[in-house]
């Protein structure tokens, strides 16, 4: 089969490798018809997460037709259409029982090496998205194998198409959990995003789902801004504006409610702060570039939430916890326990409140994926969201 493999940094490569298998009789293999590059695979692409292996199948927001089971395999049989959520979750640990899927205890077989890195904790597993997070083949494919398959892929029975369906596999349950995480009261709280990529688009349409008064979206890209603007957002351009004060003046000094983070470890920003996080991750001697999350921390009104789903890979420097312990700040944070919203959000397709393909600007074939992976990083072209067929 065909399938898009990382060769390492900066280098993306689509090659013929061997079609997955039937290794656990919960096991089932799903034919891809839609798969999508994340933000987050762009982590991959510039190196900065650890224990990627020259080819490792890449992507984790994938979806399509069930072609076989394990025999203890009880909830799916071939032909069901199904998206896949990004992480893996075996359903039956302390963790999933109580809903938090993406800290499932069983389903990262390296749980070791993460231990050794964040201080002897582990996540669950997470499709296409290195070895310290299970090294299970990604998405990108024609065919992918899918563990835990009675816990994990959710049937579309409707006659949805997957542009409508594709990303409930990740951005949009990520972007909804983490305005769900600002416990936004209806009606009176002001929500600001910082970033408006794919995840910081669903964070903001999903804060307005939920109530909030007012949402503000914070980026530099016209034709993100222009995207988020469309939703009823008000857009600020951080760099041509001072957003934290554009941010008092929009809350009558206070500053919003709620801050969301959906940016991550590879923030861009201007000062002296960022040109530190910039030349410190160069020289590896810090993991992330905080700058989002320094004006998160800094812009949030008193008592109010700062929601973190952009991706962190480990130590940062230069963090104003003094400024967020003085203001009595609440972090949430953390992978998004995807299963528990997907019902919810399908509804919400369902019922025409949300229709996710709004997100997409570019699709192509697999053999297009190298140079998309850097048209995306890049921010050309107006990419925003590129879904890719992997039988075209």
């Amino acid at each position: 089969m065909k399938a898009v493999v990382w060769q390492g940094t900066n280098r993306i490569g689509v090659e013929t490798v061997p079609d997955p298998s039937i290794l656990l009789p919960t096991d089932a293999i799903v034919r891809v018809t839609s798969t999508a590059i994340c933000g987050s695979d762009l982590h991959l692409l510039d190196g900065y997460i650890p224990s990627m292996e020259k080819g490792d199948i890449l992507g984790h927001e994938f979806m399509g037709e069930v072609v076989e089971v394990g025999r203890d395999v009880k909830k799916l049989k071939a032909g069901d259409r199904v998206v896949v959520p990004f992480n893996l979750a075996c359903g039956v640990c302390d963790p999933c029982r109580r809903g938090l899927f993406s800290a499932c205890d069983n389903s990262n077989p390296n749980h070791r090496m993460a231990e050794a890195m964040y201080g002897g904790v582990s996540g669950g597993g997470l499709f296409g998205y290195s070895h310290i997070y299970g090294g299970y083949a990604g998405g990108q494919a024609q065919y992918v194998r899918v563990p835990f398959a009675d816990v994990g892929p959710f049937k579309i029975e409707s006659d949805l198409r997957d542009e409508q369906v594709l990303f409930l596999t990740d951005i949009f349950p990520t972007g909804y959990q983490a305005a769900e995480n600002c416990g936004i009261v209806p009606g009176r709280d002001v929500v600001a995003v910082f970033g408006a990529g794919p995840v910081g688009q669903f964070a903001a349409r999903s804060a307005q789902m939920l109530g909030a008064a007012h949402v503000i979206v914070i980026d530099r890209v016209p034709e993100r801004l222009k995207m988020a603007a469309a939703s009823g957002a008000q857009t600020i351009n951080y760099e041509q504006e001072d957003v934290l004060v554009a941010l008092r003046e929009a809350t009558g000094g206070r500053g919003p409610d709620h801050v969301i983070d959906a940016v991550g470890l590879e923030a861009h920003g201007h000062g002296p702060g960022a040109l530190l996080d910039t030349a410190q991750q160069k020289l590896r001697l810090t993991f992330d570039r905080i700058t989002a999350l320094r004006w998160a921390i800094m812009s949030c009104a008193k008592g109010g939430t700062v929601s973190m789903p952009g991706v962190y890979g480990g130590l940062v420097n230069e963090l104003p916890l003094g400024a967020a312990f003085a203001k009595g700040l609440t972090f949430r944070m953390g992978q998004t326990h995807t299963h528990r919203y997907l019902p919810d959000l399908l509804g919400r397709i369902e019922g025409g409140e949300i229709d996710p393909s709004f997100v997409i600007t570019h699709r192509a074939g697999l053999s297009e994926a190298p140079d998309l992976y850097k048209t995306f990083r890049d921010k050309k072209h107006g990419c925003i969201k590129v879904v890719l067929n992997p039988w075209a």
